[in-house]
């Protein structure tokens, strides 16, 4: 058995039930008389529903049940909210119909749901679905933000002018337009951030199950944040009241985002395992998820930068249109706001910013969080735009950041944010030397000896994490608190449990938390036990995304320790009969100074409960505390990516030859859970920027439906990625933690297609740079050279 330290590279605890097929998802759980649910979805993108008939589909064999939106109604559930308010630049509170979960008269996406059938069997269910008859009406289709804005266009909500459900600001637009007015030279770029499907390994599930006898419910479900489930469940939709439901995420096999919200399907599978007596269970298809899952990104920005004679950055102004599909999701409205256009410093030193954006409905898929949420949007703007003025400005890029870092802390940005540490040239001046640029030169000769462009783009970026303090975002519009929770159990034999209010869904938990665990209070991580995702065990918590788990969540377990710690001091104290200042604890033994004297964590714990040498009067039994954990601001990671990039001028190919990483994320607990979190997000990253795009034809119909048509990075996609440190420790919480597991996909696309347009000599390449994308950019310049 092993004690472990903070800072070690311990193997990962959860991994033998893994992969050794011992996981329990949602989909391994199974109950007595569990029935199937199967959506019957809108094959239109926009359409009235003038009726549905679903008297033949009822008729038919192992058929329980047919139920519409007119059921869920006529039962008074609630549609599902937006949890973050927004205003406008008028501000007026921004236009937010809710989501009903069976449609409702109008149908506003492919694949919206209509119908849900209630079966013996799936195959039942899916039978009974093609018999069901529904009228629609179909209405034009808006696919793209700018066509919905468009005079004229069809209204995906009568309710909402121009589509557009609010049109915001921030910064100071008058001190941006003088900084442009002073300017030596303006950079300008319109920018694409491609839409994407999250598509997790697990597809989402639920299973429901209604107790008659405690009129309570029990909904299994692949989420990221249980106890926000829960609350909206109840709270919101009406489904039952707090006490009575009771909601387990088990395994979760991924989530980036995509399994933070509420989503309609759990919902109508809770309302109807109660309008049927029996357990329903759904779990969705992988082209089902295509078109139900929250999609991610889709921004499209005018953005210019303003600098003066030497390359000092004076300004900076965008526009961005944010497309949030056919309803707004759970955290859809604080994505292109507040976590995308206040991180628009990025890591430079800019005077003056001013941000609009406006939200635009459209018809297709509901866009929400998706890792990185926002953050990665706004480094890709920075970071295209800060290499474009570097290189029209005949300056190298790497000196163009760092003559325009930070260097000074804390830094207020002019979006809200105070950056409270950082350490940005030693970032970029050591992935600098571990890429080796200055031999890019030779290694581009001999590519082109070979026929192939080579190029080398940066990305450094910084973003917000842990997302802080409750009152500051409840000032912002967000709907809940988000601070975490943390429970210390500690057995009589000295084993403890911990309860948290986070949730694993692969970054490695039952670890990490252990680990602590095992350092704080010097015993073996085989003796600790990470217990989540289950309401009925944990009081509460904000579940995990935003790279908040550590930050905000061991945050909470530190504080728990702490008094795990002071409460076991006192006991220690009265088994050696020594004053409580005069105990020290260190490696698991608890020691009156100045002498020999010692009893181990264990015998502590033991009598604790035992109870037999202390008095009660002054100590309640037992060893068990629990803390709660708000931050006083955001972590602020950040770093310096380096990619550097090879081109078949034939085929327009690119291969992504080197990758350097090097990441400033606070204290480490685990480098090697940290390293692969990195990997992973490099990996997305590199996806968007080559190979992944969601398009829809104008009718609204997806066309990138299935991993068919929709691309995902593979291994001979990826390098070998080369990955570095450096620390600041973070000074808002106890234990010096920022955050990793959104590093890599924030800081990845900029830095592909920084090397990509270095390559090639022109920044006409949008995401994904395809090999059709590339080859196309390559034929145009020889156009033009020619012409020339």
């Amino acid at each position: 058995m092993t004690v472990t330290r903070i800072g070690e590279a311990v193997k990962r605890k959860e991994d033998h039930r893994f992969i050794t097929g011992k996981g329990q998802y949602t989909d391994d759980i199974n109950r007595p008389g569990q029935t199937y649910a199967h959506f019957l979805r809108s094959p239109h993108a926009h359409a009235l529903v003038r009726g549905i008939d679903a008297t033949a589909a009822r008729a038919l064999p192992g058929v329980i049940a047919v139920f519409t939106g007119a059921d869920l109604a006529a039962d008074n559930i609630g549609a599902l909210p937006c949890g973050w308010m927004i205003h406008s630049k008028d501000g007026s509170p921004m236009k937010a119909p809710g989501h009903p979960c069976l449609a409702q008269g109008k149908v506003r996406y492919v694949g919206d749901p209509v119908a849900v059938i209630i079966a013996e069997t799936l195959t039942d269910a899916k039978d009974a679905a093609a018999a069901i008859e529904v009228d629609y009406e179909v209405l034009p289709a808006v696919v793209t933000a700018a066509e919905a804005q468009a005079p004229g266009a069809a209204l995906v909500f009568d309710e909402v002018p121009r589509n557009t459900a609010f049109e915001w600001e921030i910064g100071n637009k008058e001190a941006t337009l003088r900084a442009f007015a002073a300017a030596a030279h303006v950079t300008t770029l319109d920018i694409v951030n491609n839409r994407l499907v999250p598509n997790a390994m697990e597809p989402r599930a639920a299973l429901a199950e209604w107790d008659s006898g405690n009129d309570a419910f029990t909904l299994w479900t692949t989420s990221q944040n249980p106890h926000v489930a829960r609350l909206v469940l109840s709270a919101f939709v009406g489904i039952a009241p707090e006490h009575r439901l009771r909601v387990i995420a088990p395994d979760v096999g991924g989530g980036f985002g995509s399994k933070i919200f509420v989503y309609p399907e759990e919902t109508v599978a809770l309302w109807a395992s109660k309008r049927v007596g029996r357990p329903v269970k759904w779990t969705c298809e992988r082209m089902e998820a295509f078109q139900a899952d929250a999609h991610g990104r889709d921004h499209v920005t005018h953005a210019e930068l303003a600098c003066d004679e030497r390359g000092r950055i004076l300004g900076l102004r965008v526009k961005t249109l944010a497309n949030v599909g056919g309803y707004l999701s759970l955290f859809a409205s604080s994505v292109p706001t507040y976590l995308y256009a206040t991180l628009l410093s990025g890591q430079y030193d800019i005077p003056a910013i001013y941000a609009e954006v406006d939200a635009v409905y459209t018809t297709t898929t509901p866009v929400d969080a998706y890792r990185g949420a926002g953050r990665p949007e706004a480094t890709f703007v920075v970071e295209r735009l800060v290499e474009v003025a570097a290189r029209q400005m005949n300056i190298d890029p790497a000196t163009f950041r760092k003559r325009n870092f930070i260097t000074r802390f804390p830094h207020q940005t002019p979006v809200i944010l105070t950056y409270d540490v950082g350490g940005y040239r030693a970032s970029l001046d050591k992935a600098m030397e571990m890429a080796d640029v200055k031999g890019f030169g030779k290694r581009r000769r001999e590519a082109a000896h070979r026929g192939k462009l080579r190029g080398l783009g940066y990305s450094a970026y910084i973003e917000a994490c842990g997302i802080a303090p409750s009152a500051a975002v409840g000032s912002l519009g967000a709907g809940v608190g988000l601070w975490e929770s943390a429970e210390v159990r500690v057995n009589p034999t000295g084993t403890v449990e911990v309860l948290t209010g986070s949730h694993s869904h692969g970054q490695g938990h039952e670890t990490t938390f252990a680990q602590l665990v095992s350092a704080r209070l010097g015993i073996p991580i085989e003796q600790v036990a990470v217990i989540h995702g289950d309401t009925d065990k944990v009081q509460f918590g904000m579940g995990t995304y935003g790279s908040r788990s550590g930050a905000v969540g061991m945050s909470a377990l530190a504080k728990a320790l702490d008094k795990v710690e002071a409460k076991a001091k006192k006991i220690a104290a009265h088994l050696m009969e020594a004053a409580e200042a005069d105990i020290e604890f260190r490696d698991g033994r608890f020691t009156v100074v100045g002498t020999d004297r010692g009893v181990a964590f264990g015998e502590v714990a033991l009598a604790a409960y035992v109870a037999h040498k202390f008095p009660t009067s002054e100590i309640e039994p037992g060893l068990k505390e629990g803390a709660f954990y708000d931050p006083t601001n955001f972590t602020f990671p950040a770093g310096c990516h380096i990619c550097e990039i090879e081109i078949d001028e034939d085929t327009g190919h690119a291969t992504v030859v080197n990758w350097t990483a090097v990441d400033d994320i606070g204290t480490v607990i685990n480098p090697m859970i940290a390293e692969g979190q990195i990997h992973g997000g490099i990996a997305q990253g590199i996806g968007q920027a080559l190979l992944e795009n969601t398009r829809y034809d104008s009718a609204g119909q997806l066309i990138t439906g299935s991993f068919t048509d929709y691309t995902m990075p593979r291994a001979d996609d990826l390098p070998a990625f080369t990955v570095g440190l450096t620390t600041t420790p973070c000074p808002s919480n106890p234990l010096g933690l920022k955050g990793c597991g959104e590093a890599g996909a924030i800081a990845a696309p900029a830095a592909v297609i920084n090397a990509v347009t270095d390559a090639l000599g022109s920044e006409d390449v949008a995401m994904p740079a395809t090999s059709e994308v590339i080859w196309r950019a390559l034929q145009r310049a020889r156009t033009a050279d020619a012409a020339e």
